[in-house]
């Protein structure tokens, strides 16, 4: 898949304005919506809204989907998103799989792959490993309606260059350059960011319940390892060094067994080892006190829980994390925080990796 002539030809979108318009397409009802009701929306003026929504045809990014009755004027046209004019592919890259789904611009997943990796293993290998199954995804669509790749893996990295550090247990990546690695194998652009990242990303652009946006909320991922993704004030969190989000990391227990991080008693490591034991109440435990840390912290409004290990047992992992901060929030006189599993399943993350190069055209580069 060494396209490097080819990639995104999808014209760039010029405003704001713009992509404004084009979110609304995005979430508007299947029966579309009208120019008045965008220019409502967005505050613009019908003659801005109709030199927009017409660039977008000729685009082929919007279409007409018929006339809505009329009510005394005439008949309104409605307008619909194309969502197969664009498609982007991501790439979620754990310790021992990879899974890799290509997305469209409505983000439905219309593609998926899921093949065994290794992360410890030779950098080229994995980086073939990605191209493969991006390339294997691509050559369903039109080679012009792909944005690029979208790949998402443990931290910590430099999401701005493309750059890992040392990724937890796997010190052998620190400095590699996936991104560009990857680019220059499939020939398309890619974005590389944390999975945690990207997983708040995609729940925060497709909605975390049923369509709903809480302003602020975290995501706990467990499964290899353990890691946070933050949505503050409706914007994904990274912090200035792509750092933010190392959760399992913080110690809670002083003389707690060593973690790979290198300290003792991290959240990850006292959650990994109770779930080796088949202690998954206690892993879930922990996971609360770490929650319940973060929430005091930050003042979030909701947290969301997912990973393969809280798949396997997500009624005890809600339950024991929202017992935790229950009684914190009793004894500040508050009320707790729900606590619910993602939505998304085992796609999640690699659905918020195509969402690095789908969001920015509606304007939700951050969420």
């Amino acid at each position: 898949m060494n396209r490097t002539n080819g990639g995104v030809n999808l014209p760039a979108l010029r405003s704001h304005n713009t992509a404004l318009v084009l979110d609304l397409l995005r979430t508007a009802p299947a029966e579309g919506v009208s120019r008045l009701e965008l220019a409502e929306r967005t505050g613009l003026t019908p003659q801005a809204v109709s030199k927009i929504t017409a660039r977008l045809r000729d685009e082929g990014l919007a279409a007409d989907a018929g006339r809505r009755a009329s009510t005394g004027g005439k008949p309104a046209t409605v307008l619909r998103l194309v969502p197969e004019a664009g498609h982007a592919v991501g790439v979620q890259l754990d310790r021992d799989e990879l899974r890799a789904v290509l997305v469209d611009l409505g983000g439905t997943v219309v593609g998926e792959r899921c093949v065994p990796t290794d992360l410890g293993g030779e950098a080229s290998a994995v980086v073939e490993t990605v191209a493969r199954a991006a390339g294997e995804l691509a050559s369903s669509v039109r080679p012009e309606s792909l944005l690029g790749v979208g790949v998402a893996l443990p931290g910590p990295l430099d999401h701005v260059r493309g750059v890992l550090h040392r990724v937890t247990g796997f010190p052998r990546w620190d400095g590699f350059p996936l991104r560009d690695a990857v680019a220059e194998r499939v020939g398309m652009p890619v974005v590389v960011d944390k999975d945690t990242n990207a997983a708040v990303l995609g729940l925060a652009v497709g909605g975390v319940d049923g369509g709903a946006r809480a302003g602020s909320f975290a995501y706990l991922h467990l499964g290899t390892g353990l890691g946070a993704g933050l949505v503050i004030g409706g914007a994904v969190h990274r912090g200035a060094r792509t750092g933010a989000g190392e959760f399992g990391h913080q110690v809670v227990q002083l003389d707690g067994p060593v973690c790979g991080c290198g300290n003792r008693g991290c959240v990850e490591v006292m959650c990994l080892r109770a779930v080796a034991r088949g202690e998954v109440g206690e892993a879930a435990r922990v996971l609360g006190v770490g929650a319940a840390n973060l929430v005091e912290l930050l003042d979030i409004d909701l947290v969301l829980l997912g990973g393969r290990t809280v798949a396997a047992a997500p009624e005890v992992f809600v339950g024991g994390v929202r017992d935790v901060l229950e009684r914190r929030a009793v004894a500040r006189g508050e009320g707790a925080v729900p606590v619910r599993v993602a939505p998304g399943g085992v796609n999640g993350i690699a659905a918020g990796a195509a969402q690095l190069l789908l969001a920015p055209l509606f304007g939700r580069a951050e969420g």
